[in-house]
């Protein structure tokens, strides 16, 4: 049974996450069709626990607690040092910067970068979030989840163009991860980021459950250069990783 009140902080969290710049209390009350009156309560309870600051505009923004709750929930969390070797053997065997991310809600976080000697541009870094639909990591979820969560998913979201190259067309979409789930692995297509493309590959429990996917990202042409050998180690990598969690298949 959820507590109201409770399930409120958690959405002004969400709500708060989204929007760097910070909200005012009638921005967040319009934005969550909540009373205007309960959500300054809200709010209040939480500056006052240090969990929100205020700026001089009086927008509301995340506080400095949620790095330590960050830290010590990443810490916790030990999937990524557990994979950090296998990650570092990928990058450094195909030289292109290697991700892993989990799913939390109908986002993927990232939980573990390995930088190459190549650096790449990107936004994706630990700690931060981006859609299902047009990530390598995020379509390695959804070609692996069952089809009714795959659905679920996707019925939350709407497809909006990212880049030029964004599939935002559903049956499109649909076949196009039927195919990655029969290939075994994941593609984007700088579907998120112009010039930036990525193989993907899911990791697997004793459960056979989709719990992680790992990439390897960097410029279209050199990372297609010689794409069978990338997808090679990155599905060797998903495997070796995979069974240490008691995936056998």
């Amino acid at each position: 049974m959820s507590v109201k009140s409770a399930m409120r902080v958690f959405e002004i969290m969400d709500c708060l996450t989204e929007v760097d710049e910070g909200l005012t209390v009638k921005e967040i009350s319009n934005k969550l069709d909540y009373p205007q009156s309960s959500t300054f309560n809200l709010v209040q309870t939480m500056y006052g626990s240090g969990y929100l600051i205020q700026d001089s505009s009086k927008r509301y923004k995340l506080g400095p607690k949620f790095i330590y709750i960050g830290s010590r929930a990443l810490k916790a969390f030990d999937l990524p040092s557990e994979a950090r070797p296998y990650l570092e053997k990928l990058m450094h065997a195909v030289e292109e910067t290697v991700f892993m991310a989990v799913l939390s809600g109908d986002e993927l976080v990232y939980i573990a970068k390995v930088d190459s000697n190549r650096s790449i541009k990107t936004s994706a870094e630990i700690g931060s979030r981006k859609p299902l639909y047009c990530t390598g990591l995020g379509k390695a979820f959804l070609s692996f989840l069952p089809l009714s969560k795959r659905e679920e998913l996707l019925d939350k979201v709407e497809l909006k163009p990212v880049t030029p190259k964004t599939v935002t067309n559903r049956l499109e979409l649909a076949k196009q991860l039927d195919t990655f789930k029969e290939n075994g692995y994941a593609i984007d297509n700088e579907e998120n980021e112009e010039g930036l493309y990525c193989f993907s590959a899911p990791i697997f429990n004793t459960d056979g459950e989709v719990v992680a996917a790992i990439s390897i990202a960097g410029p279209k042409d050199r990372i297609t250069r010689d794409g069978v050998t990338a997808v090679k180690h990155l599905l060797e990598t998903s495997r070796v990783i995979s069974k240490s969690l008691g995936f056998f298949n």
